[in-house]
């Protein structure tokens, strides 16, 4: 969801700022016996920067920024300790593939990325949509869903016309193929982002919490995130395309000619790979490797030693050490050296959008206050009078709540509010926390029905090319496709790759 200007702040952002203040103070007012002292402060703060957040009353890093000024005051937490939410390793690793990310953008790697994948594929309407959902996923993996969805549009738009121009607009159903196809990218950046812990903040957000909340828990790595992650994306793609396709072309084939041909001159025109880009590849591959090879793989009673055990470095190091050190390398790879070029600046990297970073310190410290204050252990103790609902449903609903409630606030917020809340509740339930906090992670990257959705959504609406009525009509049933491959993957997927026993409540989250 977008931030709100001063030109559209209207009657949602004011509300918050009484909202917020009545709230904080509404819980400030609950008995003793209902919640002590620092827990009910904690809860008031909660309720102060969700109301802020969902009405995006003041721009939301300033909102992540409340508990640096109100914990230290009231006693929750020094302020040393809730600064050092706001570098935790996490927001190290999510600002080294930012950079990365910039780089590829700089040299023009990603759009050669995306034509390469979108030329495979034929000229019919249905499969122009796939080649660029693909391909929008594939550079969603590691580029953020914003900046794939900023990228991809122009290309799309470019095609749109090319088919225009060669009487593509007169074959039925074109405009049903158009808004298909700006629907199958904002689909395909957000489904993408769910394939590595870099592709979108909740799961970063996920993995923070986790450190936080669980310090004797095993830390989620860059290699088990995607385990999980990747089949989720793999198995959502497909199917997004095929509904997409059915609901939005009813079965229209919608043949053009010319779609291929104007696509692959695109690829043409740029011509054989720049220095920059050959470079800024080595890199990002080389991230990947160090992502992917740092921790040990066990393949059944042989486990394949990390370069991190290997160098006796195990506990000193973590994914955040690749994505800082790629960051590096990007200043001082020289692209010209007699002219100081390099693969990267300080003028292009910093236009990261840095508030990200903060918001996620914000989560990370708000989630901290939930142990610290001792919330977290009065949620788990309400919660457990629910212990007897089927496990499922109980996932099902969280999935359900998480998603409709990203349709109309930030996925980052929501993430850094709920997997607190969640996973104190599945605690409650007597069930391992990541049984509720791994939908809901998933889930905050799958609301579909409203523009203001995520900026994927906001970004493809803008073209005025995508009706309301189609956005909600498709999204809503996307949505609920999405809560149900959720509580699926929980089943087949995390349980195996966490090795997960649902049932039986691990020994680092007893309260």
């Amino acid at each position: 969801m977008e931030i709100a200007t001063e030109e559209r702040y209207g009657t949602r952002h004011r509300c918050g700022i009484v909202l917020g203040p009545a709230l904080f103070a509404a819980a400030l007012l609950l008995p003793e016996s209902f919640l002590p002292g620092e827990a009910r402060l904690v809860a008031a703060v909660t309720a102060l920067m969700g109301a802020l957040w969902i009405c995006e009353s003041i721009p939301l890093a300033v909102t992540a920024l409340l508990p640096v000024v109100i914990f230290p005051i009231a006693g929750i937490a020094p302020l040393p300790k809730t600064a050092s939410s706001y570098a935790a390793p996490e927001i190290f690793l999510f600002m080294g593939g930012f950079f990365i990310a910039v780089a590829m953008q700089r040299w023009g790697l990603h759009r050669r990325i995306a034509l390469g994948i979108v030329c495979i594929f034929g000229c019919r309407g249905p499969r122009i949509i796939l080649g660029f959902m693909i391909a929008t996923a594939a550079i969603s993996l590691w580029v953020s869903n914003t900046a794939t969805a900023m990228m991809m549009l122009p290309i799309a738009l470019a095609v749109l016309r090319t088919l225009e121009e060669h009487g593509g607009a007169s074959e039925p159903g074109f405009g049903e193929f158009r808004t298909a196809l700006l629907l199958g990218i904002a689909y395909g950046a957000s489904i993408g982002g769910v394939g590595t812990l870099i592709g979108t903040p909740p799961n970063l957000v996920f993995a923070a919490q986790v450190r936080s909340l669980y310090p004797g828990a095993e830390p989620v790595s860059f290699v088990r995130w995607m385990a999980v992650g990747l089949p989720f994306a793999a198995v959502f793609l497909p199917i997004a395309w095929i509904f997409l396709t059915r609901a939005a072309l009813r079965g229209s084939r919608l043949g053009f000619g010319d779609a291929g041909g104007a696509i692959r001159a695109a690829r043409r025109e740029l011509g054989p790979m720049s220095r920059g880009e050959r470079a800024a590849l080595a890199v990002f591959l080389a991230a990947v490797a160090g992502w992917v090879t740092r921790g040990d793989v066990a393949i059944g009673s042989f486990t394949l030693r990390g370069w991190e055990s290997l160098a006796g470095l195990s506990g000193n190091v973590h994914d955040a050490t690749v994505a800082v050190a790629a960051a590096v390398a990007l200043f001082v790879i020289p692209v010209d050296w007699r002219k100081g070029v390099f693969l990267l600046d300080w003028r292009a990297a910093k236009e990261i959008p840095w508030g990200i970073l903060i918001l996620f310190g914000g989560g990370i410290a708000l989630g901290a206050g939930f142990l610290e204050s001792g919330l977290a252990a009065r949620i788990a103790a309400g919660m457990s009078l629910f212990a007897g609902a089927p496990l499922p449903v109980v996932i099902a609903l969280s999935a359900t709540i998480v998603t409709f409630l990203t349709e109309i606030t930030s996925n980052t917020a929501v993430a850094a509010i709920m997997l607190p809340i969640l996973g104190s509740t599945a605690i409650g339930f007597g069930v391992h926390p990541f049984a509720l906090m791994i939908p809901a992670a998933i889930s905050a990257s799958c609301a579909f029905m409203l523009p203001v959705a995520t900026p994927p959504n906001a970004i493809m609406f803008s073209s005025g090319m995508i009706p309301m009525t189609g956005m909600v009509r498709i999204g809503i049933v996307m949505n609920l496709i999405g809560v149900a491959l959720v509580t699926l993957l929980m089943y087949l997927v995390a349980i195996p790759v966490f090795g997960l026993r649902l049932a039986e409540l691990p020994a680092w989250a007893h309260p």
